[in-house]
């Protein structure tokens, strides 16, 4: 059973890496020994974090601005000047705008969508040759891709392009398992609930009573939690899973 989540021996990058949820599956992912880069486009984050988390295995640091596709290509190519092949990619970059919807901006589609929806795109893209490498049939490359129960619901906030972002990349990641289950690569989604982040931070300090008392499982979700359903997505444990969403919400998205 220890062997069935391992994933000792296996390369995986975690963009966002550097806090929230993309800190809690990167951290989850050394402990559970993978070597992980974690990106983001603070270098000096990316770096103590790195520092930190190789306290516990190994870790390394890799900035990036993935907002363009330009950004996602020097990625890849700088993961491919260090590592022969990528056994799983985290797209959980993200980023959010919520205002009236008589205000919200043109500018906040772009970004968001941007950051959301075509930056898992275009590096999933980008790192397919990795991937490809790293892929066997009974144990696929992964892709996990991190939604929202924003994109499963409606949500109770105006983050227009944020929901919207995320509802198309659960489908995404639907369109993406059919097309690279060929090539032996597996792609998933989760879609995380309320957590402790800096993007929920706002949004828990006004409404965290309101948000505990309509979840079911009565709390916000704890770093295990992420951590342990990326770690099943990542091992050998979820081999044969491909194209699914998997809400982590304590049971919101299901009321």
């Amino acid at each position: 059973m220890t062997d069935l989540f391992s994933l000792s021996g296996k390369t995986a990058l975690v963009t966002g890496g550097s806090r929230g949820i993309g800190l809690m599956i990167a951290r989850g992912f050394v402990e559970a020994g993978a070597r992980v880069y974690v990106s983001s486009r603070k270098k000096d984050a990316c770096d103590q974090v790195a520092s930190e988390l190789s306290k516990l295995g190994e870790c390394r640091s890799i900035p990036a601005d993935l907002s363009t596709e330009d950004g996602a290509k020097g990625l890849a190519a700088e993961l491919a000047g260090r590592e022969s092949a990528l056994h799983v990619l985290v797209n959980n970059a993200g980023a959010n705008w919520g205002a009236p919807l008589a205000e919200y901006p043109d500018s906040a589609w772009d970004k968001v969508l941007a950051t959301n929806l075509k930056s898992p795109f275009f590096l999933s893209r980008a790192c397919l040759p990795l991937l490809e490498k790293a892929a066997r049939s009974d144990d696929p490359a992964r892709i996990i891709n991190i939604g929202s129960i924003d994109g499963l619901r409606v949500p109770l906030l105006e983050t227009y392009a944020y929901s919207s972002s995320k509802a198309a990349l659960h489908h995404l990641t639907r369109v993406l398992a059919r097309q690279l289950a060929p090539r032996r690569i597996t792609v998933n989604a989760v879609a995380p609930g309320p957590f402790e982040s800096k993007m929920m931070a706002a949004t828990l300090d006004r409404f965290r009573d309101a948000i505990v008392a309509s979840c079911p499982l009565g709390r916000i979700g704890e770093p295990d939690d992420m951590a342990g359903v990326a770690i099943y997505l990542a091992s050998r444990a979820g081999s044969y899973v491909t194209g699914a969403v998997i809400p982590v919400d304590g049971g919101i998205s299901a009321c």
